[in-house]
């Protein structure tokens, strides 16, 4: 199955901790790892940290249903939960929840206000009813939780999956930059790439400051939805998106894309127009949650997801892409190495639109050229060329770009015919083509300060 959705067009696969242990969520990376290797494909394996994440005692296996209106009572434990008392495992619920709070039940169809406080047990309505089973998660009001993130779980992961060489960390319920600072791992590319996970309020508010401490964020809109009103949600996916585009880093739509495609064969209208929407607001890539993780055909929905998401980058807007980027990011430039890499991946793209290139070769030891570049959205296609193993595993969560491995050494002109060499040997230019070459070649400079029009020997 690995090998089947790897050649149906996954660039980057997730393993999500909050179910299962970590020695189960090591051993698939050491398989996909395996499998990619087998394929002759560049995959990257994002961790995904469960974070705070509050769940009920188990309901059991079969559903019960909480119709609207039934009152119910909450209190901590870990053993049983029913239609009547539920069950949560959060030591500190009498103490963070007041009268008034609304919390939500597993994926948010269940919904209910907290109407009294007693001493042991909160007394709560179901506002919005449903069938829960399982261990459904809790959503509480991240104002309200008092569990910091990453957990001492989280970190404890954290270490096993950097022993190994993980390429990604998402972490889960960001509120601030300082939770993505508190990861502790070394900046990429010596250590993976942190994720920051957009899904709650207080990371909105505070976006500007995490976009600057993460590697890369994803728009979590599941638990987002549950702390901003559903008219808000797409507002904030384009701002979230748009301002990572800005700062130079990737951004990932996530959640519900193809919902219905966990049982049924082909998604709904609304779900392409959304994965299309999602393309066209600028997002570097669009995830797949229980559609592959227990859906009925993980292969067909992958596809699916390829065709539309080809499609819309057939209806792009470009041009008009590139102008809006520049009046954006040329009025946030803090520092001289911002300024100077602005104007080389601007130029770059104008070099490659005016001549017709085809092709823009980037050479990056920690991938932040090609992720500069990959922020103009060029119609020309990117091969991103790095001689560390991390950073191409890395870019394989960048908008439009191959990532390619590079031998180290040699100098700067060897460097760039090597890489024209690989790029014409494995077929992605041909002998004689103009392509644009974009490098961060002084090792003074945090920048990318070389762009050089090259005919392909």
């Amino acid at each position: 199955m690995l090998r089947a959705l790897i050649n149906a067009g996954v660039d980057v696969t997730r393993l999500g901790l909050a179910h299962g242990t970590v020695d189960d969520a090591l051993e698939r990376y050491h398989r996909i790892r395996r499998v990619a290797e087998e394929e002759g494909k560049h995959v990257g394996i994002l961790v995904d940290l469960p974070g705070p994440k509050v769940r009920a005692a188990s309901f059991g296996e079969s559903a019960v249903d909480l119709p609207d209106g039934h009152i119910v009572r909450l209190a901590v434990g870990h053993d049983r939960s029913t239609a009547d008392v539920i069950e949560v495992e959060y030591d500190s619920l009498l103490e963070d929840i007041q009268i008034g709070d609304r919390l939500v039940l597993g994926d948010g169809k269940v919904q209910l206000d907290v109407r009294e406080k007693q001493s042991d047990k909160l007394v709560a309505e179901i506002i919005s009813g449903g069938e829960v089973s399982g261990r459904p998660g809790v959503h509480i009001p991240s104002d309200r939780l008092s569990i910091s993130t990453p957990t001492t779980e989280d970190l404890r992961a954290i270490d096993a999956f950097v022993d190994v060489g993980v390429d990604m960390i998402a972490l889960s319920f960001v509120r601030s930059a300082h939770d993505v600072r508190r990861v502790g791992t070394e900046i990429y590319p010596r250590g993976p790439l942190v994720i920051a996970k957009i899904e709650t309020r207080a990371a909105v508010q505070n976006l500007a400051g995490i976009i600057d401490a993460a590697g890369a964020i994803m728009v979590a809109r599941g638990d987002l939805g549950n702390e901003c009103t559903i008219e808000e949600l797409p507002y904030l996916q384009k701002q979230i998106i748009r301002d990572c585009i800005a700062g130079g880093r990737p951004v990932i739509t996530a959640t519900q894309m193809l919902e219905s495609m966990i049982e049924s064969a082909a998604p709904t209208r609304a779900e392409a127009s959304d994965v299309a929407n999602a393309v066209w607001d600028g997002s570097s890539a669009v995830m797949l949650s229980a559609e592959t993780a227990i859906g009925v055909d993980p292969v067909n929905v992958v596809r699916t997801m390829h065709r539309i998401v080809r499609r819309a980058d057939e209806s792009f807007d470009y041009g008009g892409w590139a102008a809006n980027l520049a009046k954006l990011r040329m009025t946030k430039n803090d520092s001289s190495e911002h300024s100077v890499t602005d104007a080389m991946t601007m130029a770059a793209w104008r070099a490659a639109s005016e001549l017709g290139l085809s092709t823009i070769v980037c050479i990056s030891g920690s991938g932040f050229t090609v992720r500069s570049m990959a922020r103009f959205r060029p119609t020309a296609r990117i091969l991103g060329f790095s001689h560390n193993p991390r950073t191409v595993k890395q870019l394989t969560l960048s908008w439009g770009t191959t990532p390619i491995q590079l031998d180290a050494g040699g100098s700067n002109e060897e460097m760039v015919r090597r890489a024209l060499m690989l790029a014409r040997d494995a077929g992605y230019v041909r002998a004689g083509e103009l392509v644009a070459v974009l490098a961060g070649m002084s090792t003074a400079a945090r920048s990318t300060n070389v762009l050089r029009v090259e005919t392909v020997p």
